[in-house]
């Protein structure tokens, strides 16, 4: 039976990113290799940070398939690591997003690679890089990388039917592959997380920080949109609650002061559901088809759950899964309406609409803040809560935005 890799591309992106311990989702993913695309054997090579080594994790197939002994950590000199780390070697894997034991031979003897002048350190790196393919008993080898940075090796058997790798089944592990590493480091930081807010509540804000930025590693269009929203999302809090209500007395909302400690936490990790999305929607320059919407909608409930360990306050969570409902109830995951929408959601859907449409995008130029500032007010009462629009008008009325 033909196998939809889109669809099982978006399967696992949505499963692995609800996982915070990365053996298990290592092992999970390995798990899916082998039982439903069919091949031999699979394992993985992951990066760990405290030790600065890889190290072969998981390894599932076939009863009776070892690791060659002294194989199950590899430093920064062992071949794999280093065609696929050294920037020098990454023309060898583009063509491919693999390196596979069938094409070396034919690299060996490219013409590039025979009239470079360091055509023979080439040679000898595939020839050693082949050796260790075939006594870990691997037919392709892809790279998982985060920001440039090698996390992982995915290594795949031969298939049951005895094929070779088709170049769309090498594209599918080199797209699984990266999620896969986004989710690793995501996990990582989750552990490193939790940790911290052990000890420091500092510190933990700070790892907040990292973990809300990991969004704009996979969403090349989105670079410092995060923090531009925080940064609006507190001070359109503070600004409603320092304005006086119809009447004189308090602000136009009473918010107790951690709050504003929650709205920051919040707008930090508003997208951070988007990890779940694979990278070709998320990227897309064009319009989204109505199935890639029905995908992409998903990043708010998705956002809410991943950050469900962490046990942060209720507004958090509110802010997160809620940000994206309208005032008119038209909006998603659940059509609140009015009053109904938490304030948390309802800031930051201010926030979020106004950044969006100031900031300049590969296929359009973002708009002036006086025009944004118009498009917002037409839309009070539908799309936004009328008292967050005040506050934002008073801000960019006091040149504060």
């Amino acid at each position: 039976m033909k196998i939809d890799y889109k669809k099982e591309l978006e399967t696992a992106s949505k499963g692995m990113i609800m996982i915070h311990d990365p053996r298990l989702l290592i092992k999970l993913i390995v798990r899916m290799i082998v039982r439903k695309l069919h091949i031999k054997h699979a394992a993985m090579i992951l990066y760990e940070p405290k030790k600065d080594i890889y190290v072969l994790n998981i390894s599932r197939g076939e009863i009776g398939m070892k690791v060659p002994p002294g194989f199950t950590r590899f430093s920064h000199e062992s071949p794999l690591i280093r065609i696929f780390s050294q920037r020098e070697f990454r023309p060898l894997t583009l063509d491919r997003n693999a390196i596979v034991s069938d094409d070396i031979n034919r690299l060996v003897w490219r013409e590039s690679i025979i009239h470079n002048g360091n055509g023979k350190a080439v040679k000898e790196l595939l020839y050693r890089v082949d050796e260790q393919m075939q006594m870990l008993n691997t037919a392709a080898c892809v790279p998982a990388y985060y920001r440039h940075k090698l996390m992982a090796i995915l290594l795949l058997g031969e298939k049951h039917d005895g094929t070779k790798f088709e170049q769309p089944e090498l594209d599918f592990f080199a797209a699984l592959a990266s999620d896969a590493a986004m989710a690793i480091r995501n996990a990582q930081l989750f552990e490193g997380l939790k940790r911290e807010a052990e000890r420091n509540r500092q510190l933990f804000l700070q790892t907040i920080e990292v973990l809300g930025s990991t969004i704009e590693a996979k969403d090349a269009y989105t670079h410092g949109h995060t923090g531009r929203v925080t940064e609006y999302s507190v001070a359109i809090a503070r600004q409603m609650a320092a304005t006086p209500a119809v009447g004189g007395a308090g602000g136009s909302a009473r918010f107790e002061e951690s709050f504003f400690e929650s709205i920051y936490i919040a707008a930090l990790l508003h997208d951070i559901g988007k990890i779940a999305i694979p990278e070709v929607i998320l990227n897309k320059q064009g319009k989204l088809t109505d199935e890639e919407y029905a995908v992409m909608k998903q990043h708010t409930v998705r956002g809410s759950e991943m950050v469900g360990p962490l046990r942060l306050p209720r507004e958090c969570l509110e802010g997160i899964k809620y940000h994206h409902e309208h005032f008119d109830g038209k909006g998603y995951p659940e059509g609140l309406k009015g009053e109904d929408i938490p304030w948390a959601a309802a800031i930051i859907a201010v926030a979020d609409a106004f950044d969006a449409m100031t900031s300049d995008r590969p296929y359009r130029k973002g708009l002036s803040k006086e025009a944004a500032m118009a498009e917002i007010k037409r839309c009070t009462g539908t799309q936004f809560n009328p008292a967050v629009v005040d506050a934002l008008v008073e801000l960019y009325e006091a040149g504060k935005i």
